[in-house]
C-alpha cells in the first residue's frame, strides 16, 4: 500500500470553500471511483492556517493513475468544481507526494 499526501495551499480566506467542496461534493465523487481517503488535516498551530492536508490510500501507482484520471475527467466533477469557484479561485497551489511505509511503520 502507498499513500499520496496532497497539500492544498488556499488563497486567503478560501479554506472554508475548499472544506465545503470536499464535504458536499468531492468525497461523494471519490466513492463513485473507489478512491479511499485516509484522513484530512488543517493546521492548529503552525505557519499557515490556509492549508488542507490529506492522505489517499492506493494499492499501487497503477491503481492511482486509473482511478484519479477517471475522477479528474468526470463531467459532473468538472461542473461541480467550476461551480465551487464561482466566487473566485480557491487554490494557490497543490503539492503531492507518494509515500511508502518503512519496514517498521505501524501503517503498512
Amino acid at each position: 500500500m502507498i499513500h499520496e499526501l496532497r497539500i492544498y495551499h488556499c488563497l486567503p480566506n478560501r479554506l472554508p470553500a475548499l472544506n465545503k467542496r470536499f464535504e458536499t461534493t468531492t468525497l461523494k465523487m471519490w466513492e463513485k471511483y473507489g478512491i479511499r481517503q485516509a484522513g484530512f488535516w488543517t493546521t492548529l498551530v503552525g505557519p499557515s492556517n490556509q492549508i488542507l492536508y490529506y492522505l489517499l490510500a492506493w494499492e499501487s501507482l497503477a491503481e492511482r493513475e486509473q482511478k484519479w484520471n477517471a475522477f479528474a475527467a468526470d463531467p459532473d466533477w468538472l461542473a461541480a468544481r467550476a461551480a465551487s469557484e464561482a466566487d473566485g479561485p480557491i487554490l494557490e497551489r497543490v503539492e503531492n507526494m507518494f509515500l511508502q511505509p518503512t519496514a517498521y511503520s505501524a501503517v503498512k
